[in-house]
């Protein structure tokens, strides 16, 4: 089916829609947290980069990396698609995320990225052993 906009308008609608995180993958991470008894976190802080949770007295901001928008190794997948687009879009996603944390690293912040497949039920205990050592 093709699209009804120009590429002009379609890439103005699409500019105007704003990121509001993995809903799904912060909720896992939540209720990680909150069975192993790890509290202090805020949401929607008004932190450089936009953290998905912030402990302020540890001053530790934690992203919730998803694999295919942030490029894990393991199991992010390319496009067959659009190659070109695609490989450029996910590389600017990933220079972005090292210019954040290194940003936050200079403000005095510790900066954990935590991958969305570390959230599975086999590590989930080795990612909330990692969150508990950063703390």
């Amino acid at each position: 089916m093709p699209d009804i906009f120009t590429k002009a308008k379609r890439s103005e609608v699409m500019a105007r829609i704003r990121s509001r995180g993995n809903r799904d993958t912060e909720l896992r991470l939540i209720a990680l947290m909150r069975e192993h008894g790890i509290t202090g976190w805020r949401r929607n802080a008004r932190v450089f980069g936009k953290p998905d949770f912030v402990f302020r007295a540890a001053r530790l901001a934690v992203f919730v990396d998803g694999c295919f928008w942030h490029g894990c190794p393991r199991h992010a997948t390319k496009p067959a698609t659009r190659a070109e687009w695609w490989a450029a879009k996910l590389a600017r996603n990933a220079q972005r995320d090292r210019d954040v944390t290194r940003t936050l690293r200079k403000a005095g912040w510790r900066v954990l990225r935590i991958w969305e497949c570390a959230l599975t039920r086999t590590r989930r205990a080795r990612t909330a052993a990692r969150i508990a050592r950063a703390l």
